[in-house]
């Protein structure tokens, strides 16, 4: 048995989390299992505390979840892990490229800085300004900067008069002072989620409509199914992903008239989409990823 000390970050008791505990237990002998809310730096003397574990003396962290909801203070827990890895601890993924993907405008504006086609997107404070986007969109989607599954989403239409159509923005904008406004894609029923470990190429899995939801995210009624999309769509996937350099992630990937078009590099990546639409153990092949990086370095 392997005798390595990895600890996981994420919620105890979700399956994702503890699935990925189990594999790692299964092949080390150690489990442990951190939420976030439970940490304490200590940085005068280099300790970040979980319970009676010091996570400065593990041998590697894997990050499944920062937490339940995404806030800018979620950037704050990403921020203490930087403890452990300044100790030598491995943090899959690192800790600064979390950072840059759990902010939705940092991670867009690193997939448009590197060619990624993606929805056309108008980011303002300014009302006047989002309004003339919209109009111009046709139909939007009003999206929280710190979201996930679609929550805290609005669909506006350019068809609403201008009372109706200001109030929602005064609306959004009250929650959301910096307002991130994306053209509504006409989606085939489906999203894709593309699969990546290591920077390699799993698989994909479609997520499909159930209902007359305006997403396709397994919160509103979506399914999971099996999905191969064409050789060129993995390319750009696998382009959007190299930007992040992510040990784990889901490129969320939609096909359309004009081609496909990336939304969002997940920052975490999902268990069971792999799971339930393509047959991929994630967890297991994380853990057994994991133990491989660290005995690679421990030879070098």
């Amino acid at each position: 048995m392997n005798h390595l000390k990895i600890g996981v970050i994420g919620i105890p008791g979700k399956w994702s989390t503890e699935v990925l505990a189990d594999a790692l237990e299964a092949a080390t002998g150690f489990r442990l299992v951190v939420d976030m809310a439970d940490v304490c730096a200590d940085l005068g003397n280099g300790r970040l505390h979980a319970g009676a574990h010091d996570l400065c003396q593990l041998d590697g962290l894997i990050v499944k979840k920062i937490s339940q909801t995404y806030s800018p203070a979620t950037l704050d827990r990403i921020e203490l892990l930087r403890l452990a890895e300044n100790a030598g601890v491995r943090v899959f993924s690192r800790a600064e490229v979390i950072i840059r993907m759990i902010d939705r405008l940092a991670c867009t504006m690193t997939l448009r800085g590197g060619g990624v086609p993606m929805p056309e997107t108008t980011v303002t404070e300014n009302p006047a300004a989002a309004m003339d986007a919209i109009r111009g969109y046709g139909t939007a989607v009003l999206k929280p900067m710190y979201s996930t599954k679609a929550r805290g989403m609005e669909v506006v239409d350019a068809q609403w008069d201008d009372s109706k159509l200001l109030a929602a923005i005064e609306r959004f904008r009250g929650e959301n002072p910096m307002m991130y406004i994306q053209q509504k894609i006409d989606l085939p029923g489906r999203d894709l989620g593309m699969v990546f470990l290591g920077g390699e190429y799993l698989g994909s899995y479609a997520r499909v409509s159930q209902s007359d939801a305006w997403n396709t995210t397994i919160h509103s009624g979506g399914r999971y199914e099996a999905h191969q999309p064409p050789q060129s769509t993995v390319e750009l996937a696998r382009r959007a992903q190299a930007l992040f350099d992510m040990d784990f992630t889901t490129v969320d990937v939609a096909e359309t008239a004009h081609g496909p078009v990336v939304f969002e590099v997940s920052a975490f990546g999902g268990f069971r989409g792999a799971q339930d639409g393509i047959g991929i153990d994630a967890a297991q092949l994380y853990a057994d990823y994991a133990i491989g990086e660290l005995n690679a370095c421990a030879t070098r």
